[in-house]
């Protein structure tokens, strides 16, 4: 095995495959050093649609063919590299934009059954933005109580899903020139599962056979998933488990404990790990525990599960993606609970090496070999005991070979977009006119979103925390979810005291002001709609333009590896945001279609993708993308305070 440094930066994870080696476990570090990817496959020049195939049509060795040879690079059926490329691409967008609003649904659905008073154990926790969501949605409100408004906000949410004409009912929170423009280019989705099927039927063999055509369904099926799946997910979760607020909290495997029942929750799905922090606070289950050796349960959360009972409960973050096998190699894991999305199939074959329990919860995600205790919303508690009690009962069976690091970093978890808006504008004048103002004079240059995914084929969180650090030292404000945002919690970055040390000095005056960190944890990935949010109140308050194409920003995910980033980083662009890609991507094999996505599309919706695997290099793309706003908006140059005499008051 290749040095364990050479593939993460994370000492508590460089120390666990090192273990996991000597154990003789396979991770997924080393799956990725065995296994290369497939250079045809990984450019979009594969086509296994149909039976004839796969069908293979890759770029000529010397990168160069003349019309005559390019005629004949097809598939069986007459497809060209073009067709093929943009086919696998939005297939891409399609997979992630049902895996965010298949999980939007469940929240729907669960947050109904919460109304008619048929899930015991959930309620509404926010009334303010059950009535803020009732006004946008044309719910009456009147004197009617919580729950016969609740009831109505819920069944316009899952009809959502099955809307067949008009548009999505989010697409009015964009600023109005964004809808207009969605509506002109003939974008605007009209229902979430619609515009997925859709997909799925033009990329079917002999169907739409035009790049742009298939392209252009692709921004309508990711602005589906943005400002349709995804922000109902945010908005319908906040409303039954509290908005998030600042909290403090700590991240990586040193949260692991020596001498209590360790559950670690991993997955994406916020339903059922609820009801498991309320269950591991029963005071029956501790003194279980406790009749088993234990002095207690300890909790924590992988992936973005974790960032959701993080910024609710501030229950520890074990770790990101890449550290899924790891937490199990420590060998101190009783069970590790799963429910959807970014789930190794690796996990049961690692646990038999240990004592570890592998538990199923969802109907949707079963893995052979794992123990399955299938989540019932109706009796949530009761499934949640029974879990807790599983990994409890497996405590006396924890063997020697355990070694938990010690590496442990604080956070702040927990910046939803109204926390945001109150911090910098207080109750009574909530507003991200501070921000605009700061960016108008300089001290903060832009703001970035740095989101998504951890990837073995680049050293696990290098990436993503070498362009944070160079984004805010460059006075680049970074909004961050998912995986990302734990990486640079690692590395202390979602900490007030990281302005100082490595933020530019304006940006570092700001947030001492304000009193945030200069990276803001915003949750999970399908928060990514709170970045949205976040934007669209910055065209919202003034002095940065009339749309979100705008303004001074920039996304990115420099480690991605999943298609939900793909269905993010689309709606992103769709959106008119200037949006840079690591890693690889999936359409090198077709210059028209790549051309399209890099450049054109950014004449077409006002942002573009670019791919960069350098982390410094796609750092200053974005960087160079925000100044190029600035001098479009005229606030490049530095601006000298004048003081006011009457007479130039009279004048003004």
């Amino acid at each position: 095995m290749a040095e364990a440094e050479t593939k993460s930066i994370d000492n508590a994870s460089i120390r666990m495959i090192e273990k996991a080696a000597k154990d003789g476990v396979n991770t997924a570090f080393d799956r990725a050093e065995a296994m290369k990817p497939c250079p045809i496959g990984m450019v979009g020049s594969c086509c296994k649609n149909c039976g004839m195939g796969p069908c293979r049509v890759p770029l000529p060795k010397g990168g160069t063919e003349t019309p005559e040879e390019k005629k004949k690079r097809r598939g069986i059926c007459g497809a060209t590299a073009e067709t093929i490329a943009a086919r696998n691409f939005i297939r891409m967008i399609a997979g992630g934009a049902a895996a965010h609003s298949d999980h939007a649904r469940g929240v729907a659905e669960l947050f109904l059954a919460a109304a008619r008073g048929k899930a015991p154990g959930y309620e509404i926790k926010d009334e303010q933005k059950l009535l803020q969501l009732a006004l946008d949605w044309g719910v009456e409100i009147g004197d009617r109580n919580n729950q016969e408004i609740a009831i109505d906000v819920g069944e316009t949410a899952l009809a959502e899903f099955g809307k067949q004409e008009g548009e999505l009912l989010f697409l009015k929170r964009a600023p109005l020139k964004r809808q207009e423009l969605w509506r002109n280019l003939g974008v605007a989705p009209r229902g979430i599962d619609r515009e997925v099927v859709e997909i799925m039927h033009r990329t079917h063999m002999g169907v739409d056979q035009d790049y742009r055509s298939l392209l252009k369904q692709g921004v309508r099926a990711a602005l589906a998933d943005g400002w349709g799946g995804s922000m109902i997910a945010t908005e319908l979760q906040d409303i039954l488990f509290g908005t998030p607020v600042p909290i403090l909290g700590k991240v990586n495997l040193g949260v692991l404990s020596r001498d209590e029942v360790n559950i670690i929750i991993h997955g994406h799905d916020p339903l059922l790990s609820e009801m498991i922090v309320v269950a591991a606070q029963d005071p029956q289950m501790i003194e279980l525990a406790k009749s088993k050796g234990a002095k207690g349960i300890n909790l924590a959360g992988m992936c973005c599960t974790a960032n959701e009972i993080l910024m609710r409960h501030g229950i520890p973050l074990a770790g990101n993606f890449l550290q899924q096998e790891l937490a199990l190699v420590t060998g101190a894991i009783e069970a590790m609970v799963v429910d959807i999305q970014c789930i190794m199939q690796s996990l049961p074959d690692i646990a038999q090496c240990y004592h570890t329990k592998i538990i199923t919860t969802s109907p949707k995600a079963r893995i052979p070999d794992a123990i399955h205790i299938e989540f019932d919303e109706h009796n949530a508690m009761e499934s949640a005991k029974a879990i807790v009690k599983t990994a409890i009962e497996n405590f006396p069976n924890r063997g020697k070979n355990i070694d938990i690091p010690e590496e442990q970093s604080d956070l702040v978890a927990g910046f939803s977009h109204e926390t945001i808006n109150y911090l910098l504008g207080g109750i009574y004048r909530a507003s991200y006119r501070p921000l605009n103002d700061n960016i108008i004079n300089g001290r903060i240059r832009g703001v970035a979103g740095v989101v998504g995914c951890n990837n073995p084929r680049v050293k696990h969180d290098d990436v993503h925390i070498a362009m944070v650090k160079e984004l805010i030292k460059n006075d680049v404000l970074v909004l961050q979810t998912g995986c990302s945002a734990m990486a640079c919690a690692k590395l202390g970055l979602l900490t007030p005291e990281a302005a100082a040390k490595y933020a530019g000095e304006g940006l570092a005056s700001v947030c001492e002001a304000v009193g945030i960190p200069p990276v803001l944890h915003m949750g999970a990935c399908v928060d990514n709609s709170r970045i949205l949010m976040a934007a669209t109140a910055m065209v919202k308050d003034g002095g940065l333009g009339d749309d979100l194409s705008d303004l001074p920003v920039a996304g990115a995910a420099p480690e991605w590896m999943s298609e939900k980033a793909i269905a993010i980083g689309q709606y992103f662009v769709g959106s008119g945001v200037f949006t840079v890609f690591g890693v690889t991507w999936p359409t090198l094999g077709s210059e028209e279609v790549t051309k399209l996505l890099f450049e054109d599309f950014e004449t077409m919706y006002g942002g573009m993708w670019a791919f960069e695997p350098d982390p410094l290099k796609a750092a200053h793309l974005m960087i160079d993308h925000i100044d190029q706003k600035r001098k479009a908006l005229g606030i490049d140059k530095a601006r000298e305070r004048v003081l006011y005499n009457m007479e130039m008051r009279r004048e003004l």
